[in-house]
């Protein structure tokens, strides 16, 4: 990576998304209209939300496709802000990357009459709408980048809603040149399975293209693939490397540094657990910001709201976090004005403070 960062630019300044956080009070997304009421009985959205009666606990599940950092620390908070409620029991369930195990998984919780459904990312959450479709089961979602584009608003989705992990375009090019003001290309790596990810990169795109910025991307379909598409990207030389919101290469990201930082480009992401596993910096999640916001939503619908009465939420604040380790691994040497408003979640002795 070079080094001649010529002059410091001015620390990012964060977009705040629209809606507030836990218990707040607007929203960022579209709520679903009401389905037309038939005859024969009230429509879903019209039916009253699980609430616990004499002495009946209401059940939430809580699903995720596979185990990394990210979604682990979903989870949670998820389930530390619902403890304190004696009338909630819950469950997890952890697909561990099999798709078909995820489908089993949300049908057995249907057979099993769970009363809310968490889903964590996109994946998770278009598989819980395609399972309960038709039945009267809240579902809240965790961690879905474009809601709209996943097919999870508008009709056929009035017992859907939850808290997106969207990132603005502009902000994820900013986060690299506000280290690398000279990059002359950036290098986009994503999963092509994950809607949520290709939807974070194409806005990127975009982003660049109308802004004259240079880059290149690559998709990989597994983690098996991922070395080999860093490298392909670093042979067509690129200068600084982005991921977003992710999961299969947040759950390899030891082998993503390992193909980067030898050659000393340092890596971008989409969350600060990535971050904290390894990643150089973020202007992205806030992972434990999501599961509060999360939490709060299965608390109102089971106090009786509605779910077509909530408007999908986006996060309430954005975090900001550097990897010193991951500064000395890739041989970086940024002016102290780029690290303003940044928190060091790694320390350069590799002292972690992410959950802390």
């Amino acid at each position: 990576m070079k080094k001649t960062m010529l002059t410091a630019i001015t620390a990012i300044s964060v977009m705040i998304a629209a809606l507030t956080g836990c218990g707040g009070s607007g929203a960022a997304g579209t709520a679903a209209a009401p389905a037309e009421k038939t005859s024969e009985a009230p429509d879903a959205a019209e039916q009253s939300a699980p609430a616990a009666a004499e002495g009946k606990k209401v059940r939430v599940a809580i699903v995720q496709p596979m185990t990394h950092t990210s979604l682990d620390q979903i989870r949670d908070t998820i389930i530390a802000n619902l403890a304190e409620d004696t009338d909630i029991e819950i469950v997890t369930q952890n697909a561990n990357g099999d798709t078909a195990a995820l489908t089993s998984i949300l049908q057995n919780l249907k057979s099993e009459k769970t009363d809310i459904i968490v889903p964590i990312a996109t994946s998770t959450a278009q598989t819980a709408k395609a399972v309960y479709d038709g039945e009267k089961t809240p579902i809240v979602f965790a961690a879905v980048s474009d809601p709209v584009a996943a097919g999870l608003t508008g009709e056929g989705s009035e017992m859907i809603t939850g808290v997106s992990n969207n990132i603005p375009a502009d902000e994820i090019v900013k986060l690299v040149y506000n280290f690398q003001p000279e990059c002359k290309k950036i290098g986009f790596v994503y999963t092509s399975s994950e809607t949520n990810s290709v939807s974070t990169i194409n806005s990127a795109k975009k982003y660049c293209d109308e802004n004259g910025i240079a880059y290149e991307e690559t998709s990989i379909s597994n983690v098996s693939e991922l070395q080999t598409a860093v490298e392909s990207l670093l042979g067509k030389g690129v200068e600084a490397l982005y991921t977003g919101n992710d999961n299969t290469i947040a759950s390899a990201m030891a082998t993503y540094t390992s193909a980067a930082y030898p050659k000393q480009i340092p890596i971008y992401c989409g969350a600060d657990s990535m971050v904290a596993d390894g990643g150089f910096a973020t202007v992205g999640v806030n992972y434990v910001q999501l599961g509060e916001q999360v939490a709060d939503i299965v608390k109102r619908i089971k106090a009786g709201e509605k779910p077509a009465d909530i408007r999908y939420e986006t996060l309430a604040e954005y975090a900001k976090f550097v990897n010193m380790k991951a500064v000395k691994d890739f041989g970086g040497d940024f002016p102290a004005s780029a690290y303003e408003g940044f928190k060091v979640l790694v320390e350069e002795d590799g002292t972690s403070h992410f959950n802390q």
